[in-house]
């Protein structure tokens, strides 16, 4: 069969990056442990900022209050005025059922200890007051909401020193919007005049280990493969990241940027501080918690000083993004911030594949049959590239005869039957090698599309028709994997084994169908999808192809 190649390439390339996977999940590095307990956001915090650092962090009784928008609930905790939980109403936990139709709304930011994930912010003196992300502000009220008419809903928290020095924390929360405006005021009624640093950090717990009811869940939970780490960017060093193994072996240090942002990423969301265009900031990392045995870590951008002169006022303002990785969203919220959506080294192949995908969906409203009218768009731009593998599939096929013939004549001498074989493809003007070339378009196509099924946000429980909920998990049912593994055999049984083809292989052939099925089980739906549309438009065609070589006179003996 011309497509040997193909099968046993695409069979090894997959059965490698699961393994590969596996492997990391299993054995990859992980944090120290130690029987303890952490602290949380506690005066003794060891390592928060070697030089952000206040005297303030038990000073008063601290409260929660919430802040509701259309799309964000935020909890922000007076103690340095830190958001500790933002839950996107629009993203849920799990697909509505009849069984649950009210599934929670994704939680990024969580004060739990298991999933502990902050955004801090504060401000540094080295001689004069000022509150770090411990101190204790006060609000004039407990709840926040934005009201219907209402397009931006500010909150206020006040720190006032005894010198009189009082800062105004400010955020503002939009309308639809991810992005959390972030202003802090510093008004120096003291008598001299007020030097100081603004900066901004996330501190994240490490993956939490995963919960599966089965083995099939684990094995098809494609988000525990994403990225899971810190990153960030500057116009001068580009898009960086770092796995939290990491921090410890090549930790952030004073880098220098100009209008850049740090951020914690995960599968699907991420949190992100961004500072002001201008603002030549220094981002750096490093681990907390480590005694107790539940390390956090912290990546944090520190703003440039400047000073407040008695009587006198000024600001610093930044801006928070908590929410889902949407390209066109985050391509306006900062530049760069849209490479935070991890499409690995195949990046040049994922992000064509998702603005086709993206299209198709806004024009038929179902990322599934998207998929479907992609396979069409693919097949017919390689239309001829196809036809000439099984062109030459269809030459070899008609040429078995006079091979077999002369393996009777040549028996064990292998080199004079290569060079005869040789010599009759050249003659009858068939490349065997043919067959090979679709790969070139097929397997970037294959790993592309992968990359953007398991972290685009938008495909994230896209349902197609029937049983399949969501296209970025594995079918429930396993139709789809069956689908294609029919097709397989459909191709076997239409074209036969090439002329030539070593006995062991053939027999492999035979069984590749079935390894194709087990690995398809645990890959995406829209995956399977995806190659059972296109396994279906390569028969339809191999099957025209094969009426026409028929009809056409046979070779000369």
């Amino acid at each position: 069969m011309n497509q040997t190649r193909t099968f046993l390439l695409f069979a090894l390339l997959g059965v490698a990056y699961l393994l590969f996977q596996q492997w990391e999940q299993d054995y990859g590095p992980k944090p120290p442990a130690t029987a303890a307990t952490a602290t949380q956001g506690s005066s003794s915090e060891p390592g928060a900022t070697p030089t952000i650092a206040g005297g303030n962090a038990s000073a008063g009784t601290a409260q929660l209050i919430t802040v509701s928008t259309d799309v964000l609930r935020l909890t922000i905790d007076t103690r340095g005025g830190s958001i500790v939980r933002s839950e996107l109403l629009q993203y849920l936990v799990a697909p509505r059922t009849k069984k649950d139709p009210n599934p929670a709304p994704i939680r990024l930011l969580d004060d739990g200890d298991a999933d502990y994930f902050s955004a801090q912010s504060g401000l540094v003196s080295a001689d004069g007051a000022a509150p770090d992300h411990r101190a204790i502000f006060q609000a004039a009220q407990a709840n926040y909401e934005l009201a219907a008419g209402q397009d931006a809903l500010n909150v206020d928290l006040n720190w006032t020193d005894a010198s009189g020095v009082k800062v105004t924390k400010r955020y503002t929360l939009h309308r639809g919007s991810y992005v959390i405006d972030l202003d802090q005021q510093i008004d120096n009624g003291s008598g001299k005049t007020w030097d100081g640093q603004a900066y901004r950090q996330l501190q994240r717990a490490d993956r939490p280990p995963a919960v599966y009811s089965n083995f099939l869940q684990r094995i098809s939970d494609q988000s525990r493969y994403g990225f899971y780490g810190a990153a960030w960017y500057s116009p001068e060093e580009k898009f960086k990241k770092l796995e939290f193994g990491d921090f410890k072996k090549t930790p952030l240090q004073d880098q220098p940027a100009t209008g850049g942002w740090v951020a914690v990423m995960q599968n699907y969301f991420l949190g992100a501080w961004i500072g002001p265009a201008k603002e030549a900031d220094k981002f750096s990392s490093t681990v907390v918690n480590e005694e107790t045995g539940k390390p956090r870590y912290v990546i944090r951008s520190v703003g440039q000083q400047f000073s407040v002169a008695p009587g006198q006022r000024a600001s610093s303002s930044a801006q928070l993004y908590v929410g889902p990785k949407l390209p066109d969203v985050l391509e306006k919220v900062a530049p760069g911030l849209d490479l935070t959506i991890d499409y690995g080294m195949l990046k040049l192949f994922a992000v064509p594949l998702h603005g086709v995908l993206a299209l198709l969906q806004k024009a038929t409203g179902n990322w599934g049959v998207a998929i479907i009218l992609l396979v069409l768009l693919i097949n017919l731009a390689t239309f001829k590239l196809t036809n000439a593998q099984f062109e030459s599939a269809n030459k070899m096929r008609k040429l078995k005869p006079r091979i077999d013939a002369l393996k009777e004549r040549y028996g064990d001498d292998r080199q004079k039957m290569q060079q005869a074989m040789m010599e009759l493809y050249k003659k009858e003007k068939v490349n065997p090698a043919a067959g090979c070339f679709p790969l070139l378009i097929t397997i970037p196509i294959f790993y592309g599309l992968y990359y953007v099924l398991r972290d685009s946000v938008e495909l994230r429980q896209a349902p197609f028709f029937g049983w399949i909920h969501d296209l970025s998990a594995a079918d429930p049912y396993f139709v789809l994997p069956v689908l294609y593994t029919i097709v397989m055999l459909a191709q076997q049984w239409m074209m036969p084994a090439q002329p030539g083809m070593d006995p062991a292989q053939q027999k492999m052939m035979k069984f590749m169908p079935l390894m194709f099925a087990v690995i398809f089980l645990f890959f995406p739906s829209g995956l399977v999808l995806y190659y059972a549309v296109n396994g279906i438009c390569r028969l339809l065609q191999q099957w025209w192809m094969m009426r026409r070589a028929d009809a056409a006179p046979p070779a000369a003996a």
